[in-house]
Protein backbone atom coordinates (compact mmCIF):
# COMPACT_ATOMS: atom_id res chain seq x y z
CA UNK A 1 0.00 0.00 0.00
CA UNK A 2 2.70 1.98 0.75
CA UNK A 3 3.74 2.78 -3.13
CA UNK A 4 -0.02 3.93 -3.80
CA UNK A 5 -0.55 6.34 -0.93
CA UNK A 6 2.92 7.86 -1.61
CA UNK A 7 4.81 6.70 -4.57
CA UNK A 8 4.33 6.62 -8.52
CA UNK A 9 0.78 5.04 -8.59
CA UNK A 10 -0.55 7.52 -5.72
CA UNK A 11 -4.25 8.89 -7.21
CA UNK A 12 -4.44 6.20 -10.11
CA UNK A 13 -6.72 3.94 -7.37
CA UNK A 14 -9.35 4.89 -5.35
CA UNK A 15 -8.52 3.39 -2.17
CA UNK A 16 -10.85 1.71 0.94
CA UNK A 17 -9.08 0.34 3.90
CA UNK A 18 -11.06 -2.42 5.58
CA UNK A 19 -10.34 -5.78 7.65
CA UNK A 20 -9.36 -8.62 5.33
CA UNK A 21 -12.21 -10.33 5.01
CA UNK A 22 -14.65 -7.11 4.76
CA UNK A 23 -11.94 -6.94 1.59
CA UNK A 24 -12.89 -10.04 0.38
CA UNK A 25 -16.45 -9.67 0.31
CA UNK A 26 -16.66 -6.18 -0.95
CA UNK A 27 -14.49 -7.61 -4.37
CA UNK A 28 -17.55 -10.77 -3.94
CA UNK A 29 -20.48 -8.53 -4.79
CA UNK A 30 -18.86 -6.09 -7.24
CA UNK A 31 -18.52 -3.24 -4.76
CA UNK A 32 -14.69 -3.01 -5.68
CA UNK A 33 -12.82 -3.83 -8.42
CA UNK A 34 -9.80 -5.67 -6.87
CA UNK A 35 -8.47 -6.19 -3.01
CA UNK A 36 -5.74 -7.15 -1.36
CA UNK A 37 -7.74 -10.00 0.14
CA UNK A 38 -6.18 -13.49 2.10
CA UNK A 39 -5.68 -16.28 0.00
CA UNK A 40 -8.02 -18.58 1.38
CA UNK A 41 -10.82 -16.59 -0.26
CA UNK A 42 -9.53 -17.88 -3.78
CA UNK A 43 -11.00 -21.00 -3.47
CA UNK A 44 -14.39 -19.48 -2.64
CA UNK A 45 -14.51 -16.43 -5.37
CA UNK A 46 -13.99 -16.47 -9.19
CA UNK A 47 -10.71 -14.07 -8.87
CA UNK A 48 -7.81 -13.77 -10.79
CA UNK A 49 -4.48 -12.64 -9.51
CA UNK A 50 -2.15 -9.94 -9.87
CA UNK A 51 1.35 -11.62 -11.21
CA UNK A 52 4.33 -11.45 -9.32
CA UNK A 53 2.23 -9.08 -6.21
CA UNK A 54 1.61 -10.75 -3.29
CA UNK A 55 2.40 -11.30 0.63
CA UNK A 56 4.39 -13.91 1.44
CA UNK A 57 7.23 -15.32 3.90
CA UNK A 58 9.64 -18.42 3.18
CA UNK A 59 10.78 -19.54 6.50
CA UNK A 60 9.92 -17.89 9.52
CA UNK A 61 7.10 -15.26 9.82
CA UNK A 62 6.96 -14.19 13.34
CA UNK A 63 3.82 -12.90 13.52
CA UNK A 64 1.56 -16.00 12.82
CA UNK A 65 2.64 -18.16 15.93
CA UNK A 66 1.10 -21.63 17.88
CA UNK A 67 2.39 -20.93 20.97
CA UNK A 68 1.86 -24.48 23.56
CA UNK A 69 2.70 -25.42 26.77
CA UNK A 70 2.47 -28.96 25.83
CA UNK A 71 4.74 -30.43 23.34
CA UNK A 72 3.40 -30.17 19.91
CA UNK A 73 2.27 -34.56 20.05
CA UNK A 74 0.63 -33.25 23.13
CA UNK A 75 -2.06 -30.45 22.07
CA UNK A 76 -5.50 -32.10 22.68
CA UNK A 77 -7.16 -28.35 22.49
CA UNK A 78 -6.14 -25.34 20.61
CA UNK A 79 -7.43 -21.44 21.15
CA UNK A 80 -7.52 -19.82 17.93
CA UNK A 81 -7.61 -15.88 17.13
CA UNK A 82 -9.91 -16.27 14.17
CA UNK A 83 -9.11 -12.94 12.70
CA UNK A 84 -7.73 -14.48 9.98
CA UNK A 85 -9.19 -17.73 8.26
CA UNK A 86 -6.25 -17.80 6.59
CA UNK A 87 -4.05 -18.68 9.25
CA UNK A 88 -6.80 -20.60 11.17
CA UNK A 89 -6.62 -23.34 7.81
CA UNK A 90 -3.24 -22.96 7.91
CA UNK A 91 -3.16 -24.53 11.16
CA UNK A 92 -5.09 -26.98 10.80
CA UNK A 93 -3.38 -27.77 7.85
CA UNK A 94 0.06 -28.40 9.44
CA UNK A 95 -1.99 -30.16 12.24
CA UNK A 96 -3.32 -32.84 10.07
CA UNK A 97 -0.19 -32.89 7.75
CA UNK A 98 3.18 -32.31 9.86
CA UNK A 99 1.94 -32.67 13.95
CA UNK A 100 -0.04 -35.60 13.42
CA UNK A 101 -2.60 -34.13 15.72
CA UNK A 102 -6.01 -33.10 15.98
CA UNK A 103 -7.18 -30.47 18.78
CA UNK A 104 -10.44 -29.83 19.27
CA UNK A 105 -10.57 -25.44 18.06
CA UNK A 106 -12.16 -23.24 19.92
CA UNK A 107 -12.35 -19.07 18.60
CA UNK A 108 -10.59 -17.27 21.02
CA UNK A 109 -9.89 -13.64 21.95
CA UNK A 110 -5.70 -12.67 21.24
CA UNK A 111 -4.79 -13.12 24.84
CA UNK A 112 -2.11 -15.49 25.35
CA UNK A 113 -2.13 -15.57 29.27
CA UNK A 114 -6.30 -16.77 29.13
CA UNK A 115 -5.54 -18.79 25.73
CA UNK A 116 -2.74 -21.28 27.45
CA UNK A 117 -4.27 -20.96 31.19
CA UNK A 118 -7.58 -22.66 29.50
CA UNK A 119 -6.31 -24.54 26.63
CA UNK A 120 -3.19 -26.57 25.83
CA UNK A 121 -2.13 -23.65 22.73
CA UNK A 122 -3.08 -20.86 21.41
CA UNK A 123 -3.05 -19.41 17.67
CA UNK A 124 -1.82 -16.21 17.72
CA UNK A 125 -2.03 -13.68 14.92
CA UNK A 126 -0.53 -9.96 13.82
CA UNK A 127 1.24 -7.81 16.33
CA UNK A 128 0.10 -10.05 19.23
CA UNK A 129 1.96 -12.73 17.82
CA UNK A 130 4.90 -10.23 17.46
CA UNK A 131 4.57 -9.13 20.70
CA UNK A 132 4.05 -12.00 22.91
CA UNK A 133 6.65 -13.15 25.14
CA UNK A 134 6.26 -16.55 25.57
CA UNK A 135 9.15 -17.13 26.78
CA UNK A 136 8.22 -15.14 30.22
CA UNK A 137 5.47 -17.49 30.55
CA UNK A 138 7.54 -20.58 29.92
CA UNK A 139 5.69 -21.62 27.05
CA UNK A 140 6.92 -23.20 23.21
CA UNK A 141 6.60 -21.01 19.88
CA UNK A 142 5.98 -22.75 16.84
CA UNK A 143 6.17 -20.28 13.42
CA UNK A 144 3.66 -21.79 10.99
CA UNK A 145 5.70 -19.86 7.73
CA UNK A 146 8.72 -21.84 9.31
CA UNK A 147 6.83 -25.23 9.56
CA UNK A 148 5.09 -24.74 5.97
CA UNK A 149 8.28 -24.37 4.63
CA UNK A 150 10.02 -27.28 6.45
CA UNK A 151 7.18 -29.15 5.62
CA UNK A 152 6.84 -28.44 1.93
CA UNK A 153 9.68 -26.70 0.79
CA UNK A 154 7.65 -23.84 -0.41
CA UNK A 155 7.31 -20.09 0.47
CA UNK A 156 3.25 -19.49 1.70
CA UNK A 157 1.55 -16.93 0.31
CA UNK A 158 -0.92 -14.57 2.58
CA UNK A 159 -2.98 -12.04 0.64
CA UNK A 160 -2.77 -11.35 -3.04
CA UNK A 161 -4.16 -8.56 -5.06
CA UNK A 162 -7.18 -10.01 -6.92
CA UNK A 163 -10.12 -9.43 -8.78
CA UNK A 164 -12.71 -10.45 -11.40
CA UNK A 165 -11.48 -11.47 -14.65
CA UNK A 166 -10.61 -8.68 -17.56
CA UNK A 167 -10.91 -5.63 -14.32
CA UNK A 168 -7.91 -4.83 -14.62
CA UNK A 169 -5.74 -3.27 -17.92
CA UNK A 170 -1.98 -4.12 -18.44
CA UNK A 171 -1.02 -0.62 -17.47
CA UNK A 172 -3.06 -1.19 -14.00
CA UNK A 173 -1.33 -4.29 -13.14
CA UNK A 174 1.71 -2.55 -14.22
CA UNK A 175 0.93 -0.11 -11.79
CA UNK A 176 0.80 -2.40 -9.07
CA UNK A 177 3.43 -4.15 -9.52
CA UNK A 178 5.48 -1.44 -9.24
CA UNK A 179 3.80 -0.43 -6.04
CA UNK A 180 5.08 -3.09 -4.67
CA UNK A 181 8.99 -2.59 -5.55
CA UNK A 182 8.16 0.59 -4.27
CA UNK A 183 7.26 -0.26 -0.80
CA UNK A 184 10.30 -2.79 -0.76
CA UNK A 185 12.70 0.00 -1.25
CA UNK A 186 10.83 1.92 1.43
CA UNK A 187 10.71 -0.31 4.26
CA UNK A 188 13.16 1.52 6.44
CA UNK A 189 10.90 4.48 6.10
CA UNK A 190 7.56 2.17 6.96
CA UNK A 191 9.57 0.68 10.17
CA UNK A 192 9.69 4.29 11.15
CA UNK A 193 6.09 5.39 10.58
CA UNK A 194 5.41 2.31 12.36
CA UNK A 195 7.73 2.18 15.43
CA UNK A 196 6.14 5.82 15.83
CA UNK A 197 9.15 7.54 17.83
CA UNK A 198 10.04 3.94 19.66
CA UNK A 199 13.32 3.45 17.67
CA UNK A 200 13.46 -0.04 19.39
CA UNK A 201 10.03 -0.89 18.22
CA UNK A 202 10.99 0.70 14.38
CA UNK A 203 14.23 -1.66 14.22
CA UNK A 204 12.53 -4.65 15.26
CA UNK A 205 10.26 -4.24 12.81
CA UNK A 206 12.83 -3.04 9.89
CA UNK A 207 13.94 -6.62 10.45
CA UNK A 208 10.95 -8.02 9.80
CA UNK A 209 10.05 -6.16 6.87
CA UNK A 210 13.87 -7.11 5.74
CA UNK A 211 14.11 -10.98 6.87
CA UNK A 212 10.46 -12.58 7.23
CA UNK A 213 8.00 -11.23 5.46
CA UNK A 214 8.57 -11.38 1.33
CA UNK A 215 6.78 -8.96 -1.40
CA UNK A 216 6.32 -11.27 -4.53
CA UNK A 217 4.65 -13.92 -6.06
CA UNK A 218 7.47 -16.00 -7.89
CA UNK A 219 6.91 -19.65 -9.68
CA UNK A 220 7.49 -21.27 -5.92
CA UNK A 221 5.24 -18.87 -4.22
CA UNK A 222 2.48 -20.27 -6.86
CA UNK A 223 3.00 -23.67 -6.21
CA UNK A 224 3.29 -23.13 -2.53
CA UNK A 225 -0.54 -21.34 -2.38
CA UNK A 226 -1.64 -23.82 -4.56
CA UNK A 227 -0.24 -26.94 -2.92
CA UNK A 228 -2.13 -24.66 0.47
CA UNK A 229 -5.96 -24.38 -1.63
CA UNK A 230 -5.12 -28.39 -2.26
CA UNK A 231 -4.81 -29.40 0.95
CA UNK A 232 -7.68 -26.93 2.12
CA UNK A 233 -9.97 -28.57 0.20
CA UNK A 234 -8.60 -31.79 0.78
CA UNK A 235 -9.64 -31.65 4.33
CA UNK A 236 -13.12 -29.33 3.79
CA UNK A 237 -11.58 -26.66 5.42
CA UNK A 238 -12.24 -24.96 1.36
CA UNK A 239 -15.47 -25.36 -0.77
CA UNK A 240 -13.79 -26.23 -3.59
CA UNK A 241 -10.05 -27.33 -5.63
CA UNK A 242 -9.18 -24.22 -7.69
CA UNK A 243 -6.42 -23.75 -9.75
CA UNK A 244 -4.90 -20.45 -9.87
CA UNK A 245 -5.74 -17.68 -13.01
CA UNK A 246 -3.48 -14.71 -13.46
CA UNK A 247 -4.37 -10.94 -15.36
Amino acid sequence: MWGLLHGGSKGRFDLSFKLPSECAELVAKGAVEIGNIPVLELSRLNLDMVPGVGVASRGAVRSILLISKRPIAEIRTLAADTSSRTSVTLIRVLCHHRFRVSPRFVAHGPDLAAMTSEYDAGLLIGDPAFDADHGSLGLTKVDLGEEWTAMTGLPFIYAAWTGRPGALTAADVRALQDAQAEGVASRLAIAAEYGRGDDQRAARAAVYLRDNVKYGLDADAAAGLQLFLDYAAELGLAPRRRQLEFF
